[in-house]
């Protein structure tokens, strides 16, 4: 399948703020909205984007509805997510129906998003891992990592280039970037979504899990082949866990699951749960380039 990219954003063009996992201070996107507007873009806030049921931002039924009219509206070019937390794998089953390469559209976000990303990688569509409203709003718009998401929704796509990490692998592979959330991608094995393919370089981060439960999640991507087979490793931030019972950190853990195998490996790369979440195209072709004084992710034409 020829992997899409939807068209750059180009002044004047609608982008949909949404919330597809859990709910949002209306706020927080408020704060947001003025800044996409100075880069000539239209927002809109969906029908149901500030919607409260437990704690998912809306029914299933509601998110779905504001996803569907965004993904389907020929005029809204990029869908925001609002936040990620939990919620969004409830609705891919509906929106796989949907003739999402018709007219492929940004979907942007992290964290729960992450199953966004595994669905339009499913159907062969770029997506953009990066920061949402509440990192946007804070800065401004004026950090460098919001700088690069907007680059990237108009068309630029500029190297990313890292500080060598001591845990790092050497090596230069090119693959299909994806990944994400690791307890999102975990859960998506073995389901129609589950997206890692044998050229994948993968990219992961994760939150409030303790080491025994990444090692876990990695033992089913070792156990199911998937560990093997990637072009790359890419490693991402794992913030607020507590090391394990003999002292062993998140990186020493990880360094040891896939010390079987050759492919190069980045270790402390800005990307999950952090101030500085460099934003990553999804289902892009990269090359992955580690030497011992630095690590570069170069997209290729």
């Amino acid at each position: 399948m020829d992997i899409l990219t939807p068209r750059p954003l180009r002044h004047g063009d609608r982008i949909a703020v949404l919330s597809p996992s859990s709910i949002i201070k209306p706020q927080t996107v408020y704060n947001a909205l003025p800044i996409l507007a100075d880069r000539g873009w239209v927002t809109y806030v969906g029908e149901h984007t500030f919607d409260r049921h437990g704690t998912y931002a809306g029914t299933d039924d509601a998110r779905y509805t504001d996803l569907e009219t965004a993904l389907l509206d020929p005029d809204t070019r990029a869908i925001i997510c609002s936040r990620g937390g939990y919620g969004a794998v409830h609705l891919l089953e509906r929106l796989d129906r949907l003739p999402l390469r018709d007219d492929p559209k940004w979907i942007v976000g992290y964290s729960d998003i992450s199953a966004l990303h595994a669905l339009m990688s499913k159907h062969g569509i770029e997506s953009i891992h990066a920061p949402m409203c509440r990192h946007i709003a804070s800065h401004k718009g004026k950090d460098d990592d919001s700088l690069r998401l907007f680059s990237l929704l108009e068309g630029t796509r500029r190297d990313v280039t890292l500080s060598p990490n001591r845990h790092n692998r050497h090596g230069r592979v090119t693959g299909r970037l994806l990944g994400g959330n690791l307890a999102v991608i975990a859960g998506l094995i073995s389901t129609p979504f589950d997206a890692l393919r044998p050229d994948t370089i993968l990219f992961i981060e994760d939150i409030a899990e303790p080491v025994y439960k990444i090692e876990r999640m990695l033992y089913n991507l070792r156990l199911n082949g998937t560990l093997s087979s990637l072009r790359g490793l890419i490693v991402g931030r794992f913030t607020d866990y507590t090391p394990g019972a003999d002292d062993e950190t998140m990186e020493q853990m990880i360094a040891r699951m896939v010390s079987a195998y050759d492919y190069p490996v980045a270790f402390g790369v800005p990307v999950g749960h952090v101030d500085h979440n460099i934003p990553l195209v999804c289902s892009s072709t990269v090359t992955l380039d580690i030497t011992p004084s630095a690590t570069t992710i170069h997209y290729e034409a």
